[in-house]
């Protein structure tokens, strides 16, 4: 039987939606894909071109049905620790363009450690990243110190950062330029505004939105698997679920100042090859640091991966 391709555009735990011209088909992984050598709780994710045969049944939802049996190679993902132990990590979504991380200072708190963790993921594997710092248009004049504080630590480093706010309108435009023909993935704690801002972008998509618990300042979450949607103006959105923790994956100690671009710049001229910019004499990043060249706040977030066991590599952030 011949294989149909397609691109998944919707992960529901066992199932997926998979879209061929211009239509949808209802999915189910082959059995020996599923096993075949894959360490994470999915085997397929949303971004994923995959390659289908057809089933002589429609699913619950009314779907045509199909069998997913050979997945083409990724040029890349996102990845982050699954909470499920038996497994080692849980693929978010494939093959972006543009991974954009949004944090909000307050409603909710977005830790530097948990922005810096989605930065070193995605360097890792070679997606541009975007912060968007979210909701300003709520935040006080104390606050509004702490949105430029972080911009200027970020933009130092070359990062592309971007002020956004869905009841002003501020930064939308920019945001819509960069997304325009792209496919793009948006990650975030729950409750920083990733639906809402999707919702401006393309008024269309009508995805469902939550107030924040009062009690705990946190989001409730709304999205409950990863999902891709077209957009309007040209390119894809990829929405993924609240997260509220990030974990580093397959990442060798060695490897982990390669993925903090200006601790990496610095460390040409460290006096030793093998230095792991924590003691050694000599140090040029810890001299960089003292300088006032590194912010305090990234080097916490390396030596915080660093100091982490091979088995311990996911913490609260």
């Amino acid at each position: 039987m011949d294989l149909l391709e397609g691109l998944v555009i919707k992960s529901t735990g066992s199932r997926y939606m998979v879209k061929h011209a211009g239509n949808i088909y209802e999915c189910r992984v082959k059995g020996k894909l599923r096993i075949k050598g894959i360490r994470t709780t999915n085997p397929v994710s949303v971004g994923d071109v995959v390659y289908f045969s057809l089933q002589d049944e429609k699913s619950e939802r009314g779907l045509p049905m199909g069998v997913i049996s050979k997945l083409h190679p990724r040029r890349n993902y996102i990845i982050r620790k699954s909470v499920n132990l038996s497994k080692e990590s849980h693929i978010l979504a494939a093959n972006i363009d543009l991974a954009f991380i949004v944090a909000t200072v307050n409603h909710p708190v977005t830790t530097l450690t948990f922005i810096d963790r989605f930065l070193v993921t995605a360097e890792a594997y070679s997606i541009p990243a975007v912060i968007l710092f979210n909701k300003i248009d709520l935040y006080s004049p104390s606050e509004m110190d702490k949105v430029n504080e972080w911009f200027g630590i970020y933009h130092e480093i070359g990062y592309h950062c971007i002020g956004t706010s869905v009841v002003t309108g501020q930064g939308m435009d920019e945001l819509k330029e960069l997304m325009r023909d792209k496919t793009s993935v948006f990650a975030g704690n729950s409750g920083v505004g990733k639906s809402s801002l999707i919702n401006y972008i393309d008024p269309n998509l009508d995805l469902k939105t939550s107030a924040l618990s009062e009690y705990h300042n946190a989001g409730k979450h709304t999205t409950t698997f990863s999902e891709m949607f077209e957009l309007v103006m040209g390119g894809y959105i990829i929405d993924t679920p609240g997260i509220r923790s990030f974990g580093m994956i397959d990442m060798k100690k060695d490897d982990v100042s390669h993925f903090f671009p200006e601790i990496f710049k610095v460390s040409e001229y460290c006096r030793f090859n093998n230095c792991t910019h924590t003691h050694e004499p000599g140090c040029a990043v810890l001299g960089a640091i003292k300088n006032g060249d590194i912010s305090p706040s990234r080097y916490d977030s390396y030596f915080g991966i660093l100091r982490e066991d091979e088995d311990e590599k996911y913490r609260l952030a």
